[in-house]
């Protein structure tokens, strides 16, 4: 049985009313235009926390990582205005449930869709970012009737070539080294190093390596992201995440084509590979480049997303 409630749990303690002055979710909600409320969901065996706001047709907004629902707070506000937006805090993301399982984007996208069904929604637009993005590839690829339009920003769903990336770059590789990929495969250490407030080191290091201006994300964003990841069973479900992967890599191999219009945005050479690899993975795609940004173009390039997102849901 579905239910909802005003707050959701506290990410660190896990229990609901649990505050933190100006960084609880409710109060986040509240400060943004556009009538924002912070609720909380029991679906597909785990409890979501969203954040609503607007009226119009659904949109649902999916975050990446090391981040939560907050990472839309920019562009909400302006979705806000011809759309009712659901920013969901994915399983095991800041004020939704930490569970031990149930991590492949396939039965994230369940959640997801059990998500839009208890709010009344038998189809939905969707959009996602980073682990948000596959989540929301999934979501169009399993439930297609349930799925009007698609937006994937800046990272495709996980394939084959994910077992290719190098654990040592090669001289000259100008590309990132994603060793957080094969950190993310350790049991047990990454909750040893990353508790007790340390996880705003990581939160840190990847915001600075994927922002051209670091300003994009204040301090007082990356507190907030911190404070998310920063109790054991957080770090330990973030990890879920990516240890899902190769059922995820098998999932998609087995995906037909998208039929629901997709629209990929990404920056500079992710851009190019966009338009090359989504094509290939749906009937009825575009791709556009979103500038002077580079992963977390949400944040750094608001308008911009805005704009595009606006264009393509209408």
């Amino acid at each position: 049985m579905s239910t909802d409630t005003d707050t959701a749990p506290d990410p660190v303690t896990g229990v609901t009313g649990v505050t933190s002055g100006e960084t609880t979710d409710t109060h986040l909600a509240a400060s943004l235009d556009g009538a924002f409320s912070s609720r909380y969901a029991k679906v597909n065996g785990v409890g979501l926390h969203y954040v609503t706001g607007g009226e119009g047709t659904p949109l649902v907004l999916l975050p990446g990582w090391p981040e939560t629902w907050w990472e839309y707070r920019k562009v909400m506000p302006a979705l806000a205005e011809r759309h009712q937006v659901i920013a969901v805090d994915i399983r095991g993301m800041g004020g939704s449930e930490k569970p031990r399982s149930g991590f492949t984007k396939k039965n994230m996208a369940r959640d997801v869709h059990e998500l839009a069904r208890h709010l009344g929604h038998e189809r939905i637009n969707i959009a996602g970012h980073g682990i948000g993005a596959m989540v929301a590839f999934a979501h169009a690829a399993n439930h297609p009737a349930a799925t009007a339009k698609v937006a994937i920003l800046n990272t495709t769903h996980i394939d084959d070539s994910y077992y290719d990336f190098p654990m040592v770059p090669r001289p000259g590789d100008q590309g990132p080294h994603r060793w957080w990929l094969a950190f993310q495969q350790v049991q047990d250490l990454p909750e040893q190093l990353l508790a007790d407030g340390r996880y705003r080191h990581l939160v840190d290091y990847m915001f600075n390596l994927s922002l051209l201006n670091p300003d994009a994300i204040t301090p007082r964003d990356r507190d907030i992201y911190a404070r998310a990841y920063s109790a054991p069973e957080a770090i330990r479900a973030g990890q879920g995440w990516f240890q899902a992967y190769r059922e995820d890599i098998a999932d998609f191999n087995a995906y037909p084509k998208v039929t629901a219009p997709m629209l990929g945005l990404a920056y500079g050479a992710f851009y190019d590979y966009m338009r090359r690899a989504l094509p290939a993975q749906g009937t009825d795609v575009e791709v556009k480049e979103i500038k002077n940004t580079r992963n977390y173009l949400v944040e750094e390039q608001p308008e911009a997303v805005t704009e595009a997102l606006l264009d393509f849901f209408g």
